[in-house]
């Protein structure tokens, strides 16, 4: 996150989320690590922020499916189309990274596919989390355990493997 960067915590089912803002957008979602400390939140929040902050808690009570937030995300054009594509996967379903590389038109791409999943800047808002390997539960930036937290949520059960 950069300096002029608003943020704010929320407490979650997996841990403590870090959300920043540039004051008109969310553009940071940080997952529960056990290597960053949590910053403090900013005096003056953003309205984005407040309402990030009141759908994620909806999510997680399974009164909300889809969020409703401007993101402005920096990354590649190939970045970006992959978390466009994120998007589209509806609430409670999963798919794999092989999937997703063809929803992308990069079939044989699926680690570049993964990598880009990885950087997502806003998970959960942008649900990577519902994408799987194709033996199983595959990783995820939160931990596994916080990815089976975010299915179980959804309705999914994930896999024990993986």
């Amino acid at each position: 996150m950069t300096p002029d960067t608003y943020t704010m915590t929320v407490s979650s089912p997996i841990g403590a989320l870090v959300l920043g803002s540039d004051g008109e957008a969310l553009n940071s979602l940080l997952l529960p690590s056990p290597e960053r400390a949590t910053p403090r939140d900013s005096r003056d929040l953003p309205p984005v922020l407040v309402d990030a902050g009141t759908q994620l808690a909806e999510y997680f009570a399974g009164e909300r499916k889809v969020f409703e937030l401007p993101t402005r995300l920096a990354g590649t054009a190939f970045q970006r189309a992959v978390w466009a594509e994120l998007a589209r996967i509806p609430y409670g379903t999963a798919i794999t990274y092989g999937e997703l590389a063809r929803r992308v038109g990069r079939p044989t791409s699926y680690r570049a596919v993964g990598q880009a999943n990885g950087r997502n800047p806003v998970p959960i808002v942008v649900p990577c989390h519902r994408v799987v390997a194709s033996d199983g539960i595959g990783g995820y930036g939160g931990g596994i355990d916080a990815k089976r937290v975010l299915l179980r949520v959804e309705g999914w059960a994930a896999p024990r493997s993986g």
